[in-house]
């Protein structure tokens, strides 16, 4: 029996996709000076036979329930949903539990949806996993596995190709845009960055939070900010295109992963655990994912540790975003 304490909803996949459909429009940059740093392949949908064999797989009778999938906003709704569909479709074969991927509200945040009980999982920074575990409880499933095979990621800053700012120490004086106050690559790496060299939020012209990576890119290239704090694969791509220019790179911090509501029952998250551990995105699970390599888990998810996030915790405390009474990593 499942537990009833979160919120189970009954759905024909159908709607799933009429919800992420109508979703992607109630979140929009719609400034003439947005610069398309990321665009989905309108082209590159499941097609009808798809459907039909998606809607298949939903009468059976192991894929009773959908649990609700919330995600840290990386480059654009349209982009990220496009991402995680196919993965969540791949889940829902592996697991036969069904999954409806959760758009966050203007007005909450990825970490209030998992403490709330309106998503049970959810792909998580480790900031955001931090805040998720101090404030709700929540478990850290697995971390994301980069190009180079380790569950780690770094943060870049980044200014225009014309900037006369060449490096940490030039930024005094200059205004820096972060991503989402709940970021680890767009908000907590690049304030331990500053830290490091010396810098305060009062050294600065101006700051400002801009909701995701790709926004925080869009206020340097249209002026609003001079430097950006964000996520390394975006920046890197960004920059061998000439974009931006990067002026520092952050040393390694544990990279995002799948995070639980601490509600979700044992068995079910053992189960799913397994699912993710054996997701193989460059292999036989390869077929059907879009744009799975420019994620920050590319190469699939190895376990999450006790301990993994000691460093970044500290550092949240000292920046006065953790309490000193923290629990231990589940």
């Amino acid at each position: 029996m499942l537990d009833s304490r979160f919120n189970l909803v009954r759905f024909p996949l159908i709607t799933l996709i009429i919800t992420v459909t109508l979703s992607i429009g109630l979140v929009s940059c719609g400034s003439s000076e947005d610069i398309p740093i990321q665009q989905v392949d309108h082209m590159d949908r499941l097609s009808d036979v798809e459907l039909r064999q998606q809607e298949q797989f939903n009468e059976s009778q192991d894929s009773q329930f959908i649990f609700n999938f919330g995600f840290d906003l990386r480059a654009s709704p349209q982009e990220d949903a496009a991402q995680y569909l196919p993965f969540l479709t791949y889940l829902e074969k592996a697991t036969g539990y069904r999954f409806k991927l959760h758009f966050t509200s203007k007005n909450s945040s990825t970490v209030d949806d998992i403490g709330q009980g309106k998503t049970q999982f959810a792909a998580m920074g480790a900031d955001g996993f931090l805040k998720a575990q101090s404030e709700h409880g929540a478990l850290s499933l697995v971390r994301g596995v980069n190009h180079q095979g380790k569950t780690e990621y770094q943060s870049i800053l980044v200014v225009r190709p014309d900037s006369l700012i060449e490096n940490v120490k030039d930024i005094k004086e200059h205004s820096l845009a972060f991503g989402s106050r709940d970021s680890t690559q767009g908000h907590l790496i690049p304030r331990i960055i500053l830290m490091d060299n010396g810098i305060s939020l009062n050294d600065l012209k101006d700051y400002g939070y801009t909701g995701s990576h790709q926004n925080c890119a869009e206020a340097v290239v249209s002026g609003k900010y001079d430097v950006c704090g964000m996520q390394d694969q975006l920046a890197k791509k960004l920059a061998s295109q000439g974009v931006v220019k990067i002026i520092h790179t952050s040393r390694y911090y544990p990279s995002s992963g799948i995070v639980a509501n601490k509600s979700v029952p044992a068995e079910i998250i053992k189960r799913i655990k397994r699912a993710l551990i054996d997701f193989d995105p460059e292999g036989k699970h390869r077929e059907g994912l879009y744009h799975w390599d420019s994620t920050e888990m590319p190469k699939g998810f190895l376990a999450a540790n006790e301990g993994d996030y000691n460093d970044l915790r500290q550092w949240s405390i000292r920046f006065g975003f953790l309490k000193e009474s923290l629990t231990q990593d589940q």
